[in-house]
């Protein structure tokens, strides 16, 4: 955690200890207040060195598009594309930068299984289905988990 995160919480710690000897439900105002902000500040810098890849056909589906939508680089990306029999290996694609693979022929769906590292050298893997005509798995509108009948 940075420094200066780390002097806002102690700083606002002493002020709900302050506001707690001048009114015990202020005092408890601040200390909700304090927590909220505490988690965001240790969610935003795990969230900080995380790569986002996305993998998707082309326009034209004669190109596999690898794109880190993340806020760092990653590192040894392999993906392979299913039932094409196709894979191929990225050394480093940096933050928000993509890459286009060529393929030889149109493809009509596809499975692409990326694996790749971030800077700590933690291995992921995610699947990706690619389709020519449907809607593939990179919808941003698509929530986390099912919600509302979203299919």
């Amino acid at each position: 955690m940075e420094k200066i995160h780390k002097i806002l919480l102690v700083a606002g710690a002493l002020i709900c200890v302050l506001l707690i000897w001048i009114n015990i439900y202020l005092g408890a105002t601040g200390v909700i207040i304090l927590a909220a902000l505490a988690m965001s500040v240790f969610i935003m810098e795990d969230a900080r060195v995380l790569p986002e890849l996305t993998v998707r056909l082309g326009d034209n589906a004669k190109k596999v598009v690898v794109e880190n939508s993340g806020n760092a680089p990653a590192y040894r990306i392999h993906v392979a594309l299913v039932p094409l029999d196709i894979e191929f290996d990225l050394p480093e694609l940096a933050a928000d930068a993509r890459h286009e693979y060529p393929l030889t022929r149109m493809v009509d769906t596809a499975k692409a299984v990326v694996t790749f590292e971030d800077k700590n050298s933690v291995e992921t893997s995610r699947t990706f289905t690619l389709s020519a005509l449907g809607k593939g798995d990179n919808d941003p509108l698509r929530p986390m988990f099912p919600l509302f009948r979203w299919k």
